[in-house]
Order: structure tokens, then C-alpha cells, then sequence
């Protein structure tokens, strides 16, 4: 069987999860994206953090081993500033509520940046800041209150980073969104602005996504009807494919962006058993269990695959399986 990349023209990544864990590559993914580019492979790196500009991002891919540079790298503002475009007259006046690379960017649109509600903003643009100044949401709430535009470059309410799961933009979001009756238009994944970006800079004709989060990468690859690939490197991991409504489920699992060189997981359902590879699953009475030995990683990621399908399919408790994929999330 041929590699699972083989069958699409672009392959795009999310970076936080995906390539890396705050200041770490994950193991092995810089030779895989070398391996994908030697056959032939277009590679994009679509971030939702709108906290550096493309080119400090592709500097630290590079840092990190990774070939990259500005063109490669999608991010939430890029996408943010074509929604802002559609709205705004240009030089409108802008409160950005983010980093100073939110802020470049918004200027380098032509969007006149101001520093407090007593500039009269038009619009508010929240994109995430890890040291943000609690005045800075304050004048961001007020402004809304006043009748400006509120965007947002992305609704992750969590980061993963190598130290463990933090506070991401959704939680700056909330701050603000309890102080008004309006919800932010949002260019990040789930919502389609960023995906369409990057389809648009990257000309794809048939792209799949990476991602490790069911709630924007997954949920958002399949709102623009784009396949995708869920890997167990970042946020998210097997319960929460288990509990997964169908619009948030991957066509594909793997351990890391590797899977992308492999052939994909394909599971056949016979009566009441499912078959990956050389797992079993067998369904009875509402539950599933595992009728093979899955010790490796790649066995259990197949008896995983397995279980998902009666568990999506016929609504299977598959608690007993995942218990016993230790080498899962």
C-alpha cells in the first residue's frame, strides 16, 4: 500500500501538538517532513497563535531543525486581516489586544493601531499574548461596549506546551465576552477564515491537515470538507476521539506526523467484530472489547482505530479497550 500522503497535493500542519511543544521538536518529525518533501510533498505550517509573525515562526522552526521559511507559514492575523479588509476602510483605527507581532502585522495592512479606549477604536483585535496587561482587556471590553467591532484571531481555550496544558486566547476571550452582548467574529480554526487562507496562499487542490486537537483542528478541517490526520502528540488523545460527535472526527489516526510515510489505518467491520490490521474488536451488548494482544504502539493504535468504529458506528462502550492502550493518551 502507498503512504497516506501520496494521495493529496499539500500537506498542512498545525504547529503547537504537531511540530513541536513549546521550545521542542517532537521527536522525529523533522526527518519525516524532509522524507515528505524528497517525494514530492508541498508543505504548510498553519498556526491559530497569532502571537509572532510568519517570519518569526519560520525562524523557529528553523532553529528547531525544521526547513521553513515565511512562505510556508500561514497564521490567525494573516486571515484576520483579510476579514478586517472586508469590514474596515483602510487606516481604520484598531485596539490590538496582543503581542507587538499583532501589532506589526495589523500596521503593515495599513490599519492604524492605538494604544487605549481614549483613541476611539473602531475595531478590536484580540489575538493571544502569554503577559497580556489586564487594562488592555478592560479598554477591550469598554470599547465593544461602545460599539466597535470585535475580532478574534482564534478560540483556543488551551495551549500545549512541553511543560503541560495553559490558559490559550479563549480564556482572554472569556474576560472579555462577560463584559458584553456580542460574540467576536473569529478568523482561527474551527472557523473557516484561516483554512481558506491557507488553501487560497497555497493554491491546494486536494490538501490534508494535521492536527491534535478534535475541537479545532479535526472540527475545523471538516467544515471547509478537507481530510485530516489526528495525532496523539499534543492536547488531545484517545477519550476524547471516543466522545468525539461525528463532525469532529478524523478521517485518519496516527501517532505523529510519521504517519504521513505509512499506508493508512483501514478497519473492516464483520457482524459484530471490527478488524485493523491484526486487532479485533468485538462488540456485545452495548460493549467492546479487545480479542487480540495489542503491545506495540502501532498494534494498539490499530485496535484503537478498531474500537472508534464501533464505538462512532454503533455507539459501543469502549472503555475496557482504551483502558488496556497504554501506550496511548
Amino acid at each position: 500500500m502507498q503512504a497516506l500522503a501520496a494521495d493529496y497535493d499539500v500537506a498542512l500542519f498545525d504547529l503547537d501538538g504537531v511540530i513541536y511543544l513549546g521550545p521542542h521538536a517532537i521527536d522525529g518529525v523533522s526527518d519525516a517532513l524532509e522524507e515528505l518533501r524528497s517525494r514530492g510533498a508541498r508543505l504548510s505550517f498553519v498556526t491559530n497563535n497569532a502571537a509572532r509573525t510568519p517570519a518569526t515562526v519560520a525562524q523557529h522552526l528553523t532553529d528547531l531543525g525544521i526547513r521553513a521559511d515565511e512562505q510556508d507559514v500561514v497564521n490567525s492575523t494573516q486571515a484576520t486581516l483579510r476579514m478586517l479588509a472586508a469590514d474596515l476602510p483602510a487606516g481604520a483605527r484598531i485596539l490590538a489586544a496582543g503581542t507587538d507581532a499583532l501589532a506589526e502585522q495589523l500596521r503593515g495592512a495599513g490599519f492604524t493601531v492605538v494604544e487605549s479606549l481614549d483613541d476611539e477604536p473602531v475595531a478590536v483585535v484580540q489575538g493571544y499574548h502569554p503577559t497580556i496587561a489586564w487594562q488592555r482587556l478592560e479598554d477591550a471590553a469598554l470599547a465593544v461596549q461602545r460599539g466597535a467591532r470585535w475580532y478574534a484571531t482564534n478560540p483556543d481555550p488551551t495551549r500545549p506546551t512541553d511543560r503541560g496544558i495553559v490558559p490559550g486566547l479563549g480564556a482572554q476571550l472569556d474576560v472579555v465576552r462577560l463584559c458584553v452582548d456580542v460574540e467576536p467574529k473569529i478568523a482561527g480554526k474551527p472557523y473557516r477564515p484561516l483554512l481558506d487562507e491557507t488553501v487560497l496562499r497555497t493554491s491546494a487542490k486536494r490538501p490534508i491537515f494535521v492536527g491534535d486537537r478534535t475541537d479545532t483542528d479535526i472540527l475545523g478541517a471538516n467544515r471547509v470538507q478537507m481530510d485530516s490526520l489526528f495525532v496523539f502528540t499534543g492536547a488531545h488523545g484517545k477519550s476524547d476521539l471516543a466522545e468525539a460527535a461525528p463532525e469532529y472526527r478524523p478521517t485518519y489516526i496516527g501517532y505523529d506526523a510519521t504517519a504521513l510515510l505509512e499506508p493508512p489505518r483501514d478497519a473492516h467491520i464483520h457482524g459484530a467484530r471490527v478488524v485493523c490490521g491484526y486487532q479485533e474488536v468485538d462488540f456485545a451488548e452495548g460493549a467492546a472489547y479487545l480479542s487480540t494482544n495489542a503491545v506495540t504502539r502501532d498494534e494498539q493504535l490499530d485496535a484503537l482505530w478498531a474500537a472508534l468504529q464501533a464505538r462512532w458506528r454503533y455507539e459501543a462502550d469502549i472503555s475496557a479497550v482504551l483502558n488496556s492502550l497504554d501506550t496511548l493518551r
